[in-house]
């Protein structure tokens, strides 16, 4: 196959979404994932840091959980527009003012003094990743084009997990080798959202020639023949996100607990870890059917918090890291599986928009039940709010994995 020059972003689109009237060289499909990636670097950079600003501010473990849950609200708030918008408008309309907001709130960061500031800081990095989630995801599915749907949905996929491990880890290891630990990091992502930037401007993609009716502001849906899909997709890709999220929130406090240390370098490795999991099991996994994809996620959730369980009360370090790798495997497949599930089903120029149903699906969960482990830790002490955390989470995860079972011949047919 020969591969194409990139047209300009001006070129006019075949209906729907428009992708290139020929396949993109492979290497654009990489290229178009890197703002995913820059975008979710940043979704997480914060994570090793909570710990200073506790120190400096003095906040509780709920407030802790309440300033990651405001990234939850501002991608949630975001998802209600972006997918809409990024379906209509096309994906750099999107892009663009996302890395600007992302960039903006990279600087409130590096400069905040207070728990508002940083309130304000990860409200701003949602939205951007919410726009991520839908229009840059949907970015690179229009970049491999129909006849490589599956390896868009790989790409896109392992992109927004590998950004969301690198960022946790490139701001322990900076904080704790560079000046103003909780300023370098920032600026290094500015540079990166710098790149991802110029990468936006030059994709090869266009607008879309037909902008759709109805609302902007909506609840994100797919249409009606794909619901039953979009709710497979959800019911496992809800538990995975909602284990690597209360790892992220509360992770370096258990650490802490557990180890007697508060090292911001463990406490990034760590999260880098669950998902470099997260990245390499669906690389691992992507010639399995779907079906068995999304019933050994919500395995690996269950088992994730079988392994809490006994880390909270064995204070084992080991069953918590292990705890940590198992649940970025449940996230990594469930994404994977729902993504390439809806991929298949779902009509391009719907595509952005069920992304962010499919997202709105798992992060309501990944944002109230961390939040209400940390108040109730902080009520009843770290082990019995993480224990029935973890309690929760492991029916949620049988449940999906029974629904997996019953609905097999829908997810992979034969």
């Amino acid at each position: 196959m020969v591969a194409t020059q990139p047209r300009s972003a001006d070129a006019p689109t075949s209906p729907g979404i428009g992708n290139p009237p020929r396949p993109a060289p492979k290497w654009w499909i990489w290229l178009a994932a890197w703002p995913v990636t820059a975008v979710f670097i940043l979704s997480n950079a914060a994570t090793p840091l909570y710990v200073l600003w506790q120190r400096d501010f003095g906040f509780s473990k709920g407030t802790m959980t309440v300033v990651f849950a405001c990234y939850i609200a501002g991608l949630l708030g975001s998802l209600l527009v972006s997918g809409v918008a990024s379906d209509r408008l096309g994906r750099k309309a999107v892009l663009v003012p996302a890395l600007v907001l992302a960039a903006t709130a990279c600087l409130i960061f590096a400069t905040a003094n207070d728990v508002l500031a940083l309130i304000i800081a990860r409200l701003l990095t949602g939205i951007a990743v919410g726009a991520a989630v839908s229009a840059g995801m949907a970015a690179v599915t229009d970049v491999a084009g129909a006849e490589r749907k599956h390896l868009g949905a790989l790409f896109a996929s392992t992109a927004m997990v590998l950004g969301a491990g690198v960022g946790p880890l490139l701001s322990g290891v900076l904080s704790e080798n560079a000046p103003a630990p909780t300023v370098t990091v920032f600026l290094v992502e500015i540079a990166l959202l710098a790149t991802a930037f110029i990468t936006v401007l030059r994709m090869p993609i266009g607008r879309p020639e037909h902008r759709g009716t109805g609302s902007w502001v909506r609840m994100p849906r797919v249409p009606i023949a794909n619901r039953r899909q979009l709710l497979l997709g959800i019911a496992v890709f809800a538990p995975g996100i909602t284990a690597t999220s209360f790892v992220l929130s509360l992770g370096p406090a258990l650490l802490s607990g557990l180890l007697g240390t508060a090292s911001r370098i463990l406490a990034g490795a760590m999260a880098f870890a669950m998902f470099l999991t997260a990245t390499a099991v669906q690389f691992a996994a992507r010639s399995l059917p779907r079906s068995a994809i999304m019933a050994t996620s919500a395995a690996a959730t269950a088992v994730a918090m079988l392994s809490l369980t006994v880390a909270v009360h064995g204070s084992s370090a080991n069953y918590l890291i292990a705890a940590a790798l198992l649940a970025g495997a449940g996230q990594g497949l469930g994404q994977l599986g729902g993504l390439s599930l809806l991929n298949h089903a779902v009509p391009a120029a719907r595509l952005a928009e069920a992304n962010a149903a499919f997202n709105i699906g798992g992060y309501i969960p990944a944002g109230l039940l961390p939040v209400s482990a940390g108040y109730l830790s902080d009520a009843v002490g770290l082990s019995a709010g993480a224990t029935t955390f973890a309690l929760t989470l492991l029916a949620l995860s049988l449940v999906a994995a029974a629904t997996i079972r019953s609905n097999r011949p829908a997810i992979s047919p034969t």
